[in-house]
């Protein structure tokens, strides 16, 4: 959640309560997928940029294609109108997430060249760039964590000088992350996406 509404739900608990399950009520018939899909429109409709930005990879972690987001908000422009689609647009295209960028949209699930298995150390944290996207790898007994460097939050691109040992934080929100594991140590409550991995005549290979 926001900060803003951490902050009612410690300052108003009971009325916070009944309000999130109100809303985890109205949507329990409905698959993640079309729940964040509305989501994604009701935050489009009354142009909260912060909940837009939270809800659209969470609309991808739902299992919602580019494609299929793009339909939803297209759909819904005789409730929209063309002037909050497009200031949709321009935060999407703000957030720069590769799965949206025009030569990616339809594309296909595939293996991904990383770098030579040589070229990443033992125990330590690799940071490179493959096919357009950016990744933290862990390297721990010969098996590879590979980690998408955008933040589950906002998916905002987390630099590499933001790494501390092995904690990552988001510059934005101050999202941080056990590179080792992925998982959310303070702030958020998601992980860092991990790409399936494999090693074949001396690469690393990722798979988004």
């Amino acid at each position: 959640m926001s900060d803003a509404l951490n902050y009612l739900v410690s300052a108003r608990p009971e009325a916070m309560k009944s309000y999130l399950k109100f809303l985890k009520e109205t949507g329990k018939s409905l698959d993640p997928k079309t729940r964040m899909l509305i989501t994604v429109i009701t935050k489009i409709a009354v142009q909260t940029e912060g909940g837009f930005r939270q809800y659209l990879p969470q609309a991808l972690n739902a299992g919602a294609t580019p494609n299929e987001i793009l339909d939803a908000i297209l759909h819904a422009f005789p409730a929209l109108g063309l002037a909050k689609i497009v200031w949709a647009i321009d935060i999407l295209l703000d957030m720069d997430i590769p799965e949206f960028r025009a030569e990616n949209l339809g594309a296909v699930i595939r293996w991904h060249d990383v770098r030579p298995v040589d070229k990443i150390p033992e125990s330590k944290i690799t940071y490179c760039d493959s096919d357009g996207r950016s990744l933290f790898i862990y390297r721990d007994n010969g098996d590879f964590h590979v980690y998408d460097s955008r933040c589950p939050h906002q998916v905002t691109n987390i630099p590499h000088l933001a790494l501390d040992g092995f904690r990552l934080t988001c510059p934005k929100h101050h999202w941080a992350f056990d590179i080792k594991s992925g998982e959310c140590v303070e702030k958020g409550n998601r992980p860092l996406k991990r790409f399936e991995a494999k090693v074949e005549n001396g690469r690393l290979y990722a798979r988004w």
